[in-house]
């Protein structure tokens, strides 16, 4: 079935670019000493590129969705979720005594739920 497909191929790319984030950011922090909501920016802004390349030529390849759309789309989507996501960090950090790490976790889980949907019903959709 194409759902199972692409949720098998969402996950794997959504590891992918979920682990470049969480890495990238932790990296900055312990290697840079940099604050961790500017790391959490960082590691997005490397791990978008990850996300988009394999959502676009492996989980939704078949929904021939030019290029140029796509990305516009897709960047609004991660753009979006970012911004959920360093509102959230930012937050608990402030809040609650959960480990930063831990909690970017948590947060990147919740946001690529809610990515699967808009970026399969939207971002690379061709109602076509």
């Amino acid at each position: 079935m194409k759902i199972v497909r692409q949720i098998s191929c969402f996950i794997a790319v959504g590891c992918a670019a979920a682990a470049t984030h969480w890495l990238v950011a932790i990296a900055c922090v312990v290697q840079l000493a940099m604050a961790p909501s500017l790391a959490n920016l960082i590691g997005w802004s490397v791990a978008v590129f990850v996300s988009f390349s394999g959502h676009y030529f492996l989980t939704f390849r078949r929904q021939k969705k030019s290029l140029a759309p796509a990305i516009r789309r897709f960047l609004v989507i991660s753009a979006s979720g970012f911004a959920i996501n360093e509102l959230a960090f930012v937050s608990l950090l402030k809040f609650t005594q959960i480990p930063y790490d831990l909690l970017l976790a948590i947060i990147l889980l919740f946001i690529a739920m809610l990515t699967f949907v808009f970026s399969r019903y939207w971002a690379f959709h061709d109602k076509s």
